[in-house]
């Protein structure tokens, strides 16, 4: 039973998508109380599904594609949410979806040449997903924050994706020498 506990979490996170964005959308108040609540639980449930998959040692090959997909699919939402309410430029957004988009087909490609599992997220991806997360919940939260402080938080993130992203770019081109080397 425990197996499939994380991969449960993971599905939960991409359902509460849409769920997310119906609350943040309907909720009359400035301060989008159901929309932060639904995103707590989505970041916790991400965190549980992490800590009890690497606890039983269940992680999975399925598990390696929906947690970090239930991850982006709900901070894409977020951002998109705060993006139509002027919270954050629109660059942001384009940054963060161009990055997925490039990290998923790299990931592709290298599963597919190399033949190894889908590679999991380093220390760097696991550090930009939670200031994601937490630049989030404060741009939810302090709706009344200056543009200037708004836009610093989200390319402060960005700046940290973009770090993890060049050192997912180090390790796929290691293992593709690797690969060549044999």
């Amino acid at each position: 039973m425990i197996k499939i506990i994380p991969n449960l979490l993971s599905i939960l996170r991409i359902c509460l998508v849409p769920v997310f964005i119906i609350a943040y959308f309907t909720d009359p108040n400035d301060i989008k109380i159901n929309a932060i609540i639904i995103f707590a639980i989505a970041t916790f449930s991400d965190f549980l599904d992490g800590f009890i998959a690497r606890k039983y040692q269940v992680i999975s090959n399925l598990g390696k594609l929906l947690d970090p997909l239930g991850d982006k699919l709900m901070i894409f939402s977020v951002l998109i949410c705060i993006t139509i309410d002027a919270i954050i430029p629109f660059w942001a957004v384009a940054i963060f979806f161009i990055k997925e988009i490039l990290m998923g087909i790299g990931g592709l490609v290298l599963h597919l040449t190399v033949k190894k599992p889908m590679p999991q997220s380093n220390l760097w991806g696991k550090a930009s997903t939670v200031v994601f997360c937490l630049v989030c919940f404060i741009l939810m939260i302090f709706i009344n924050i200056p543009h200037f402080v708004a836009s610093g938080l989200v390319t402060a993130a960005i700046v940290l994706m973009l770090i993890a992203f060049a050192s997912y770019i180090h390790s796929y081109n290691k293992t593709m020498k690797d690969k060549n080397a044999e």
